[in-house]
């Protein structure tokens, strides 16, 4: 007789990664019942909400910037294969560049000090992905722990260095005004070049800077192109963009459009942006769409662009961060972009699972969540939470989406909608409210027989304990957008889980755990 395989038997709860203690044991900042979290799940939740330098609601830049790098080293300590693993992911999948430069500098510190050999080299280079970061990397060593820097650090650099030192990139990226330049990472951290080419750039960077014009090597051919083109008289440089071969001559010249109105001494016309544009990357093109309109770049060039936007294979080696769409198609509203960032957004939201029964989504737009995330100030974290809020509900089978503060006011789905549409009606409608955090009252008037509630939040409760405000047997999901220490509810285990990040990649877990499968780190 059958004793386990029977219909209606209770499956064994699924885990999830970001754990808590399974009672309140502290505070939330707003007041309410917190949950302390483990070391690992801290570390992890304010790593993907934290740009570095940058104030919260909550905490100053250098109490978040204290906490994060005492959690690497802690980390660090416990369980470096996991650290490393985390802080490669976080620089590459996450596309979170300067948390992860900070976190291998920690981590090297914390295996320096505690008299442990290895690994720091291969997680120092593993972080380093563009070419101004192996100067970023020793700005801070140097800031923090000293001008003594440790082998390990210039040899994970070194490596980095031979990845990433080409002619392009260090046109676009040497410059005066970084105080590690080129010249003086190589001088530090000496890479033994493996490529005729490299061997010839690395001798030209460290002699450039006393002899500025010194021959050129033949192998240099993008230098050479590059210091010919500079050579021009001002007054015949706008003669190039009348002749059909000005796109070839600004790529083997490694121009950018940064260093290209420097060059014209003037304004990038249609006509310069119409050579540019072959040669610029994506993120290039998604900062420059205002400015194609204002220069009144034609529809044909507009397309090209248009067409590399909308391209499921660019988007995904971009790795831009949802918003990033959403700050492109707010700072340059025209009809002719619509559509590409529509498609640009909804494939850089692949993640986003289509949810069968019903789901309630709330979405915290109390004065917390009214932080930036950007240096701009243009991106808040309520937008991040409104991003993937409505973008799950738009997916669901059922969905009901409330914003939710001290009050809460729902907002009505349209079918067929696109998403940057519902988005711009919730920013021009009265969605955003202040005031305090009241999750358990959002819960409690909003929660009618829905299978589960998906809360978009920074968790600082004011109220209650939300925990306790959904019934064991709703599913709870919590999607963290600011990494506070405590949360505001209980997960781990059972139907209680958080996520966190910027990314839609915690958007994978959910069915796998309504599948009763546990649900691990996005980097393992």
């Amino acid at each position: 007789m059958a004793k386990f395989n029977i219909f209606g038997a209770r499956r064994a709860a699924a885990r999830s990664p970001v754990r808590t203690d399974a009672v309140a044991s502290g505070r939330t900042h707003g007041g309410g019942a917190g949950y302390t979290r483990d070391a690992r799940s801290e570390l992890f939740l304010l790593a993907v909400s934290n740009f570095v330098g940058e104030h919260t609601f909550y905490e100053s830049a250098e109490q978040r910037d204290t906490r994060y790098a005492e959690l690497v080293r802690a980390a660090t300590l416990a369980d470096p294969e996991w650290t490393a693993r985390f802080l490669a992911w976080l620089r590459g999948d996450a596309n979170l560049r300067t948390a992860a430069l900070v976190g291998a500098a920690e981590f090297t510190a914390a295996r320096r000090e505690a008299g442990l050999d290895g690994m720091a080299r291969p997680v120092v280079s593993s972080v380093l992905q563009r070419a101004d970061e192996p100067g970023e990397l020793l700005a801070y060593w140097t800031a923090v722990h000293g001008k003594n820097v440790p082998k390990p650090v210039k040899r994970g650099i070194a490596d980095g260095v031979k990845r990433l030192y080409t002619e392009t990139s260090y046109l676009k990226w040497d410059s005066d005004a970084r105080s590690f330049r080129f010249a003086d990472v190589l001088g530090l951290t000496h890479p033994e070049p493996d490529r005729e080419w490299q061997d010839a750039l690395f001798e030209h960077v460290l002699d450039v800077r006393f002899h500025a014009n010194r021959e050129l090597p033949a192998a240099l051919t993008t230098l050479s192109a590059h210091r010919e083109l500079m050579a021009w008289p001002v007054e015949r440089r706008r003669e190039l963009f009348t002749s059909a071969g000005a796109a070839e001559t600004l790529r083997r010249a490694g121009m950018t459009w940064e260093s290209l109105a420097g060059w014209l001494q003037g304004p990038l016309t249609a006509a310069v942006w119409k050579a540019m544009i072959p040669s610029m990357g994506y993120m290039a093109l998604l900062r420059n769409l205002r400015n194609f309109d204002e220069a009144g770049v034609s529809d044909e060039v507009a397309q090209t662009v248009a067409t590399r936007l909308a391209d499921p294979t660019q988007v995904a080696r971009s790795r831009q961060l949802p918003m990033r769409f959403l700050s492109a198609y707010r700072a340059a509203p025209s009809l002719r972009w619509g559509w590409s960032l529509e498609q640009a957004i909804t494939h850089a939201l692949g993640n986003v699972p289509a949810l069968p029964g019903r789901t309630l989504v709330l979405v915290d737009t109390s004065s917390s969540m009214h932080s930036g995330f950007s240096r701009d100030g243009t991106l808040l974290r309520w937008d991040a939470a409104a991003v993937f809020g409505i973008a799950l509900a738009l997916r669901c089978a059922e969905a009901e989406v409330v914003s939710f503060s001290h009050q809460t006011v729902p907002f009505p789905l349209h079918r067929g909608e696109s998403l940057l549409k519902a988005l711009e009606r919730w920013r021009t409608g009265e969605y955003f409210l202040g005031g305090g955090t009241d999750t358990e009252a959002a819960v409690r008037q909003h929660l009618r027989g829905h299978d589960r509630v998906v809360i978009l939040t920074d968790e600082q409760a004011s109220y209650g304990d939300v925990g306790h405000s959904v019934p064991a047997r709703t599913s709870l999901y919590t999607w963290n957008l600011a990494g506070y220490r405590l949360g505001h509810a209980p997960s781990g285990g059972g139907n209680r889980h958080t996520f966190g990040g910027l990314t839609d990649q915690a958007f994978r877990m959910i069915p796998l755990l309504e599948a009763g499968r546990d649900a691990r780190w996005p980097f393992e």
